[in-house]
């Protein structure tokens, strides 16, 4: 009986530390003590990789314990030790400012564009590898300034190196809310392997790359005003030009001539330069901007995160209707190895919209990027709906 009894607690012991637990981790500035957002925590038992959001926070499951690396392009890196972090299961990590304040323009023998375009031909050569990706994407979709349709999901990007293509799997996936149906399909969510090879071809450059970019765009490159490593090419359009609206800030590494990053947007003054269209299914743009981030972790360079927002009105024949959708990809985990599958595996569709509900467990919380709490509103004001 004595025997009995040991072995249950022996038994109950292994299964308690061997359960999976929650943590959070809260990344702040060590002097201002505010949250810093789109920092990369990776967990280095599990090479998870996560993103903090604006609240500073990131969640994840994890056995036991693990040291974890902190690092944002505006602050110096950190390691820091499992067993110097609270016992509570929620940690706070505070990184110091680099606050190198180079912004001076930096002169160059070679023209800006030149740089531009080996900067684009490396880093496509260094991220067009055959691997694998775990993504999570979500989306959220705006009527007439209500939001009306929301979906995220845990997906798997295959690269073929080989061939140039994409294979993608859904691992989870879940959808709330319900579009009108005279919305067209191509608003029904971003064609997501399209969405990705553009990060990869780096293909949001192409104007930039075209001979007659020079007679469209102004090219500046400075210092990074926050770290002493790192370039931004600044490219704007000229007055005189007849189709630039983009702004383009490229963060990049001279010495690697990698691209690290980059933000596109349009400002209200060049949205003035459109000509405003009237026929029935045009689409007149009042706001659009993308910003993509890159990771180099020595070894192997791929997206990290990407966040694209557009908003527009839709003219019917009746009504004009105000569409905004906010897409946003975070890489959790890359890893250099083929995943086997079966072809009926395979996710043919364009977007996530529409497909049937798939829950196992709560991936939104644990893979890769936390929503907010107003975010968390909106999703369950979505889900009440249903």
């Amino acid at each position: 009986m004595r025997k009995s009894i040991l072995l249950f607690f022996v038994l109950f012991s292994v299964c308690v530390f061997s359960q999976n637990q929650e943590y959070s981790i809260f990344v702040r500035d060590i002097e201002t003590l505010l949250p810093i957002e789109n920092a990369t925590v990776v967990i280095m038992k599990t090479k998870q990789i996560l993103l903090s959001n604006e609240e500073g926070k990131v969640t994840f499951m994890l056995t036991g314990g693990s040291n974890v690396q902190v690092s944002q392009t505006d602050y110096e890196d950190a390691t820091v030790r499992w067993t110097s972090l609270n016992g509570d299961q929620k940690f706070v990590i505070y990184l110091k400012s680099k606050n190198n304040k180079l912004d001076e323009v930096v002169l160059s023998r070679e023209d800006p564009e030149k740089i531009l375009q080996k900067l684009v031909s490396n880093s496509t050569k260094k991220i067009s590898i055959s691997h694998r990706q775990k993504v999570y994407v979500r989306e959220f979709f705006m009527l007439n300034n209500q939001y009306s349709y929301y979906n995220d999901g845990l997906v798997n990007f295959q690269f073929d190196k080989n061939n140039n293509a994409t294979t993608l799997l859904v691992e989870q996936n879940r959808s709330y809310g319900l579009l009108e149906t005279d919305i067209s399909a191509d608003l029904r969510g971003y064609d997501l392997n399209n969405i990705m090879k553009n990060y990869s071809d780096f293909k949001y450059f192409d104007p930039l790359l075209d001979s007659k970019a020079k007679k469209e765009y102004d090219f500046v490159i400075r210092g990074h005003a926050k770290n002493k490593d790192y370039y931004v090419m600044y490219i704007t359009p000229l007055d005189k030009a007849k189709e630039a609206v983009d702004n383009f800030e490229i963060v990049y590494d001279p010495v690697k001539k990698l691209i690290m990053g980059f933000t596109i947007d349009i400002t209200p003054q060049n949205l003035d330069k459109i000509e405003e269209k009237t026929t029935v299914n045009s689409k007149n743009i009042t706001k659009s901007s993308v910003r993509v981030d890159y990771r180099f972790d020595g070894q192997d360079y791929y997206l990290l995160n990407s966040n694209e927002e557009i908003a527009y009105n839709l003219i019917l024949k009746d009504q004009v209707k105000k569409i905004q959708v906010r897409n946003s990809f975070v890489t959790t985990n890359f890893n250099r190895q083929n995943f086997t599958y079966n072809e009926s595996d395979v996710f043919k569709e364009k977007s996530l919209f529409n497909k049937k509900n798939k829950i196992l467990t709560n991936y939104w919380d644990i893979s890769g990027f936390v929503a907010t709490d107003e975010e968390k509103a909106i999703i369950a004001s979505l889900d009440y709906k249903l």
